[in-house]
């Protein structure tokens, strides 16, 4: 939030996603906070492993994205994060997902539950059952592919759509405040991993296209194409 309230600049990484002074220093602060609390896990963070700094993972290993949403970041228009999961045996059974402009956590264990927390405290939050009137779809604000899109909800009962940044989306149905998010684009494993702990703790499911569960740990740490629901994704199938 420092660097947010200055006239920042920004650099182009190697494929071409920009990356601000605020990624780096928030990089560095969690990996120090991490070590110090479990120096014997491996941690995948995104500017290090863009760096070339790729630890090799084993059954358990933390994921961090410093600044998710840096394009929105840029903007100003409040809507990124900072992700921290924990994975074990693929799973991301832990997750923490801080929106610091909005003032505004989210966080979860598997098995124990998920909850958010504000100005106006803590609460247990929970995907919802799909309400009658159809889905509350939530796509990328600024990765989205309206094309692509369109053809998967075709069949689907929408009764709206909206539009968020970075792994807000992934929270949004774990807070029963959406339904459906599909992502019809690249993403790497420190995108989601800790709105994807959030949403298995809140009783939702993230999987691929075939609809097997996402898993972590994969070589290269890309995802492939997925979806994001609060109820399970046969339900969710068009008619």
């Amino acid at each position: 939030m420092q660097v947010y309230r200055t006239d920042f600049g920004v650099r182009g990484k190697a494929d071409a996603s920009p990356v601000t002074e605020a990624d780096v220093r928030a990089e560095k602060l969690i990996l120090e906070g991490l070590r110090a609390l479990t120096p014997q896990l491996p941690i995948v963070a995104e500017e290090a492993v863009s760096a070339g700094h790729v630890p090799t993972v084993g059954s358990r290993f933390w994921l961090v994205d410093p600044l998710d949403g840096t394009k929105e970041f840029i903007s100003r228009n409040g809507e990124f994060t900072v992700n921290i999961a924990l994975v074990e045996a693929g799973v991301a059974t832990l997750g923490v997902v801080l929106a610091p402009a909005l003032r505004r956590l989210y966080a979860g264990t598997l098995g124990l539950g998920a909850f958010t927390e504000d100005e106006a405290g803590r609460r247990a939050i929970r995907c919802r059952c799909v309400p009658a009137e159809g889905l509350t779809v939530v796509a990328s604000r600024s990765h989205g592919d309206a094309a692509a899109l369109d053809a998967f909800l075709n069949g689907r009962k929408v009764a709206s759509l909206a539009n968020a940044g970075s792994s807000l989306k992934l929270c949004m149905v774990a807070a029963a405040e959406a339904d459906l998010y599909p992502r019809l684009g690249r993403t790497m494993e420190w995108d989601i991993a800790a709105g994807h702990a959030v949403l298995l703790a809140a009783g939702g499911s993230v999987a691929d296209l075939r609809h097997a569960p996402l898993r972590y740990g994969k070589p290269g740490f890309e995802n492939p194409h997925f979806v994001a629901s609060g109820t399970p994704e046969s339900s969710l199938r068009p008619a």
